[in-house]
């Protein structure tokens, strides 16, 4: 299994092939976003990592990126906004004319159950979680070809209650509908959009977790397939779908958990 910041020269099948494609990654300086960035990098993609507060976390993963043979750049933008998501579709025309993949992996949010939340906490929450990728899916969409990919990503939060989860929960449980709505709207012009969930996986997200929910050791031990979930899997199955091959894939979830989720807990 191939880790970031390393560039695999085997060929690649002609169906898993992104070269010459422009993927742009939001919150793509760290964690899974860095993963997908690597991944659809190493398969022939141009990257533009998206980023909002952590300019060297992003400066930083261009470097790593260029120095696997990796064409990036990195642009900041706050998804939640529509002024910037404009700037943003505006700064990639410039540069590139068009865009291929986008991957909504941007996510924010207050881990504390629904009765100590406030608005502000939920505004935040569903403007960078949901309505950031629904805006920005629609303003890419007026530079993507036939033949191009909208990923979002979620989580089982969506559909599971899980501890200090409401206002995350609710918004991935939102990006999915998102994704349902988009993939037939924006099907006819031959832009495939589906949703890629991802497990409990150890990278900086979870520190937002309380201790004493446990969050951390669920994500340290093995699931049914017998080891943890890591970053460069959920990648993978995100490259898979902007490849040829999904094609036909439209307006779906695909779980990456290692059948974590089938076990009662």
């Amino acid at each position: 299994m191939s880790k970031p910041g390393t560039h695999e020269t085997n060929s690649m099948n002609s169906s898993n092939d992104l070269t010459g494609k422009i993927a742009l990654i939001t919150g793509g300086s760290r964690g899974i976003g860095k993963a997908i960035a690597f991944e659809l990098g190493r398969r022939g993609a141009t990257i533009v990592i998206n980023y909002l507060k952590n300019h060297t976390a992003a400066m930083e993963t261009v470097e790593e990126l260029e120095a696997a043979g990796i064409s990036a750049i990195r642009i900041k933008a706050h998804v939640g906004d529509e002024a910037a998501v404009e700037s943003l579709v505006s700064k990639i025309n410039e540069k590139f004319g068009r865009l291929d993949i986008l991957v909504n992996n941007a996510a924010s949010g207050v881990m504390r159950p629904a009765a100590e939340l406030s608005r502000k906490h939920w505004d935040w929450t569903m403007d960078i979680n949901a309505r950031g990728p629904w805006m920005l899916s629609i303003t890419a969409s007026r530079l993507m070809p036939e033949g191009s990919r909208i990923i979002n990503l979620s989580s089982p939060g969506s559909n599971r209650v899980l501890p200090a989860y409401f206002a995350v929960g609710v918004s991935k449980a939102a990006i999915e509908a998102v994704t349902r709505y988009l993939a037939v709207e924006l099907g006819p012009k031959g832009i495939a959009v589906n949703t890629v969930s991802a497990g409990f996986v150890m990278t900086d997200a979870i520190d937002a977790f309380p201790d004493e929910l446990g969050v951390k050791d669920i994500a340290s031990r093995p699931t049914p397939a017998g080891r943890v979930i890591l970053p460069e899997d959920v990648a993978k199955v995100v490259a898979m779908m902007c490849s040829a091959d999904s094609e036909m894939i439209r307006g779906q979830v695909i779980m990456v958990d290692g059948g974590e989720t089938l076990l009662h807990q």
